[in-house]
C-alpha cells in the first residue's frame, strides 16, 4: 500500500498520510476526486513525466477537403478528437510537396552515384553536404513547410496552405505532437514522489478550507476547530512543491526561428 499503483490507493495514501484512520479528514471524496484532477493535471503539464512525444498519422477525408473549400480562411484544419484527444501541442507536420523522392529525382540519383564516390575518393563529405544543403535551401524557397496552428480547447490542427492544389482525399498526414500520459493505461504515475507530495497538499488545503467555515464554533470542552492554520500550512506546501516542479522538472521551452 505504500506504492500506490491505481487513483484508489493513491486516495488511500493521501488520507493516511494526512492522519487516517486516526485524525478524521473532514473532506468528501467528491472534493478528493477534484484534487485528485487537479494534481494530475498540474503534473501532465509541468512535468516531463507527464508527456510523452508522439507520432500520428491522419488520412484526408472528403469532409475536409468540403470544408476547407467552404471556407478557406477557417475551414482548413483536421480534427484530433478521434486521433487522440490528449495532445496538448503540435510540434511539426512533416514536409509533403510534389518533389519528394522518386527514381528521377536529384537527390535520388546524387545518393546513388556519390556513394560510392565518396567512399572511392572522387568525392569529399564536404562537397556532399553543401550540395545536400544547397537542394533543401532550393526545396525551402519553392515549396516550404506548411504553417501550422494548434489549440487545446478546440483540439484542432489547423494548416495553412492551399488544400485545393496541394492535398486531396485519402492523402496521408503525419504530423508530431506532445501528448498527456494516461495513469489507467501508465499506473507508475500515481507512485511519483511528487505527484503524491502535490495531491496531499491539494487535499490538505482543501480540509483546512472546510474547517474554516467553522472557525468561531467552540466544541465541547474548549475545543476550537483551527482550519485557517491548515489552510495557511497547504497553501505554502503547495507553492513550494509547484515552484520546485516548474524549475526543476519542466521541459525547456522550445524556440521559434524564421
Amino acid at each position: 500500500m505504500a506504492s500506490p499503483a491505481t487513483r484508489q490507493q493513491l486516495k488511500d495514501y493521501i488520507l493516511r498520510t494526512l492522519g487516517a484512520p486516526v485524525v478524521e479528514i473532514n473532506v468528501d471524496d467528491a472534493q478528493l476526486e477534484d484534487r485528485l484532477d487537479d494534481a494530475l493535471q498540474f503534473f501532465a503539464e509541468y512535468h516531463f513525466d507527464g508527456v510523452e512525444r508522439r507520432y500520428y498519422r491522419y488520412q484526408i477525408t472528403a469532409d475536409d477537403m468540403a470544408r476547407a473549400a467552404a471556407d478557406p480562411l477557417n475551414g482548413g484544419y483536421i480534427p484530433l478528437d478521434d486521433v487522440d484527444p490528449n495532445i496538448i501541442s503540435i510540434i511539426s507536420l512533416y514536409q509533403f510537396s510534389e518533389m519528394s523522392s522518386n527514381l528521377f529525382d536529384v537527390r535520388y540519383q546524387m545518393a546513388l552515384n556519390d556513394f560510392y564516390g565518396i567512399r572511392s575518393g572522387s568525392a569529399t563529405m564536404a562537397h556532399y553536404d553543401i550540395t545536400k544543403r544547397h537542394l533543401s535551401l532550393i526545396q525551402n524557397m519553392l515549396d516550404p513547410e506548411k504553417m501550422i496552428r494548434f489549440s487545446r480547447v478546440t483540439n484542432r490542427l489547423y494548416i495553412d496552405m492551399n488544400w485545393e492544389e496541394d492535398v486531396s482525399a485519402g492523402a496521408w498526414l503525419v504530423f508530431e505532437c506532445y501528448a498527456t500520459i494516461n495513469p489507467e493505461d501508465f499506473k507508475e504515475i500515481y507512485n511519483d514522489r511528487l505527484l503524491k507530495k502535490y495531491a496531499t497538499a491539494l487535499v490538505k488545503r482543501q480540509w483546512g478550507m472546510n474547517l474554516s467555515k467553522f472557525e468561531n464554533i467552540q466544541l465541547p470542552g474548549g475545543i476550537a476547530f483551527n482550519g485557517s492554520q491548515i489552510y495557511e500550512q497547504a497553501n505554502t506546501e503547495v507553492e513550494k512543491i509547484e515552484e520546485e516542479m516548474q524549475l526543476r522538472y519542466e521541459l525547456p521551452i522550445d524556440f521559434f526561428t524564421g
